[in-house]
């Protein structure tokens, strides 16, 4: 799944890219994605993009055109991505025949489609008045990122809450961005355990954590800087130290990294690093075994 790292890369990459053009078609090839029908789609052809922004992990293009200024917004979920054309190609979509939901023509003959692997379709596209008009980011935490949030931030947002850390830091509801692989990356930075309750960590452990956040996501996004979409995933493969790396070796200690499965995912930690030694269940056998 692309997050903030990825998403920040994609969103650096189409501002240079888009600003100053204009949208000469959109063909929606599944309608599924599509979440919005006012302003309809139609409304984007003719308008001159602006520019490219993020918010969380939904990527904004805003535009201007003579009767509206709509917004094409989109997060690729788990399994979506960018492909992008510096000329377009021709070839013709089938609906249900191609993993493309949507494809944009731009005025210089470039352009991109949005595409989804698997079965499990959650690719979202908005065409939007403004961007709180799309729940998902109208309902968005902080950014980690941004200049104005601190470590009392992160320490307001923690107190009370008597919820695993890990599922914290991936709540979009509480912090904007961060999800699987990088909240596992957070913990493993800060010897955190993922299953310990937000409210329980001392000032101290808030401190560390707070600099791994900050450390982790900033070196992410300036590996994903400059790089076009087709490098983004294997950079960020590159980069994780404990996140889809089962049976290999902790970087930092040689322990074996572990991983706890779930219904559709799983995270990975050190035991050596974050538990104290101690390897946590796996789910699947504990559901076994009842």
């Amino acid at each position: 799944m692309p997050e903030m790292p990825e998403v920040q890369g994609l969103v650096d990459f189409l501002d240079g890219r888009l600003a100053g053009l204009t949208i000469t078609r959109v063909t929606v090839a599944n309608i599924a994605a599509l979440k919005t029908y006012d302003p309809p789609v139609d409304s984007l052809k003719g308008a001159e993009i602006t520019g490219a922004s993020r918010h969380g992990k939904f990527i904004d293009l805003s535009t201007r055109a003579p009767d509206a200024s709509p917004h094409l917004i989109f997060h690729l979920a788990k399994a979506g991505w960018l492909r992008w054309y510096d000329q377009l190609t021709a070839t013709v979509i089938r609906p249900g025949k191609t993993p493309i939901a949507l494809r944009v023509a731009l005025s210089d003959g470039s352009g991109f489609d949005l595409t989804e692997a698997g079965t499990k379709k959650s690719l979202a596209v908005y065409v939007a008045r403004e961007p709180d008009d799309v729940p998902g980011i109208a309902r968005l935490g902080p950014d980690p990122l941004d200049p104005g949030f601190t470590r009392d931030t992160l320490a307001g947002l923690l107190a009370g809450r008597r919820t695993q850390i890990k599922g914290v830091l991936r709540d979009q509801m509480v912090i904007a961005g961060v999800g699987n692989a990088y909240s596992d990356e957070i913990l493993h930075a800060a010897k955190t355990s993922p299953y310990a309750l937000a409210a329980s960590l001392t000032d101290d452990e808030i401190d560390t954590l707070f600099a791994a956040m900050t450390s982790t996501l900033t070196e992410a996004v300036a590996e994903a800087s400059g790089k076009p979409p087709a490098e983004l995933k294997d950079a960020k493969r590159r980069g994780m130290r404990v996140h889809g790396r089962r049976g290999e070796v902790c970087p930092v200690c040689g322990d074996t990294v572990r991983s706890v499965f779930f219904a559709d995912n799983s995270l990975e930690y050190c035991p050596t690093c974050q538990t104290g030694g101690k390897i946590l269940a796996d789910r699947r056998l504990s559901r076994l075994l009842k």
